[in-house]
């Protein structure tokens, strides 16, 4: 399922507390966005219509929960990058954000214990 950067905001929201009615998630956005309601509501609608979300009446309003979980999402997400611009391999990619954006010396410690840990599982 293609989410738009727009949406993924909508969306964020909703992975964090949910269900919220549409009220809500423009309060939650009014701080991070510069979206008027009707922008929001229209991204609700587009995210219903994929459904990446659900609504429940509730009384005179809807209450939106996503379908979507946040972990299959990233995945999907992670897997279309990998495969556009790396040919699916994960070395070109961690290569490229090391030359382009400076490794801290936690970054680097966490890429030491994860290689450590996927060589245990292969032995």
């Amino acid at each position: 399922m293609r989410i738009s950067d727009a949406e993924s905001v909508v969306m964020d929201v909703l992975w964090r507390r949910s269900p919220l009615a549409a009220e809500d998630v423009v309060e939650a956005l009014g701080n991070r966005q510069q979206w008027q309601e009707p922008t929001i509501k229209t991204l609700l609608n587009r995210l219903l219509k994929k459904g990446a979300i659900a609504a429940e009446k509730d009384g005179r309003r809807y209450l939106y929960s996503p379908v979507l979980k946040r972990e299959d999402w990233v995945q999907g997400e992670s897997e279309g990058l990998l495969d556009r611009l790396f040919d699916g391999r994960v070395a070109p990619l961690v290569a490229h954000f090391s030359r382009q954006r400076r490794l801290s010396a936690k970054d680097i410690r966490e890429l030491r214990a994860l290689l450590e840990e996927l060589d245990d599982d292969q032995r």
